[in-house]
């Protein structure tokens, strides 16, 4: 069994200082995609991972303090691409894949719109993303691709789908291109399993949101559809408290 966790800590020393490492310890991903993590390769304590059995490879924002993506692995990969090779994504370090036998494992963290002119690169980076991810499949038909998407799908997938429908991350065109995304072939792993409400992965830290549960969906494990067989168990781990998402899992049978 291959166990995958994606988690965006937003910020990996904050996520160290509450207890991540000890977490990680328990959990035993084999693999851990990380995003948000905030920090340069200098900053990011590699010794912690490494002693609990980890390699690490990281893409980090050529800004300090700003976004970026990680890989943990039990087993190193056979190749790990750092970024897209589009400039302007790789700037923010919003993507990192690691290659294995059977399958490669992507992380990602899409733009969120927090004001106009990010929620136009946001729709930019989706563009860019699915032309992108078009070709990567050709080379790589079994992908997963976890990260926080920053869209929520449906209305199950977000609290109060009417007061949202206006909001970044529940637009019209942002869940139309998540169902475009999916028919590239992928497949929502959580939901494959689960079609139960109230599953959030990420919940404002506004109005006690989170123990109220008033959250959205926002993180995934999406996999090819060729790996749908091998899909036996997802979960979103939302009493792990290191960040304002939580981790989500997915496990598949070798």
């Amino acid at each position: 069994m291959n166990k995958i966790i994606s988690y965006n800590v937003n910020g990996i020393r904050a996520a160290i200082r509450k207890g991540l490492g000890n977490w990680i310890d328990k959990a035993k991903p084999d693999i851990l995609c990380l995003q948000e993590i905030k920090a340069n390769v200098e900053q990011f304590d590699q010794k912690l991972f490494n002693d609990l059995g980890y390699h690490c490879f990281l893409q980090p924002a050529n800004k300090p303090g700003y976004s970026g993506v990680a890989i943990l692995s039990k087993t190193k990969p056979n190749h790990i691409e750092y970024g897209c090779g589009i400039s302007e994504i790789d700037f923010e370090g919003r993507i990192i894949r690691a290659d294995y036998d059977s399958y490669s494992v992507m992380s990602v963290y899409f733009p969120s719109g927090s004001n106009p002119d990010r929620q136009s690169f946001k729709m930019d980076f989706l563009e860019l993303f699915y032309n992108y991810i078009m070709k990567i499949k050709k080379k790589f038909p079994n992908i997963i691709i976890s990260g926080d998407y920053n869209i929520c799908h449906t209305e199950i997938d977000i609290h109060n789908p009417i007061s949202n429908k206006n909001s970044s991350g529940f637009l019209p065109e942002e869940r139309e291109w998540l169902s475009k995304f999916m028919q590239l072939g992928f497949i929502d792993s959580f939901r494959h399993l689960n079609k139960n409400p109230h599953n959030y992965t990420w919940w404002s830290y506004r109005a006690n949101s989170r123990k109220k549960n008033l959250g959205w969906r926002i993180d995934y494990n999406m996999i090819s559809d060729s790996l749908a067989e091998n899909l036996k168990k997802v979960e979103i781990l939302s009493d792990i408290i290191h960040s304002d998402h939580c981790p989500v899992l997915v496990e598949l049978e070798k």
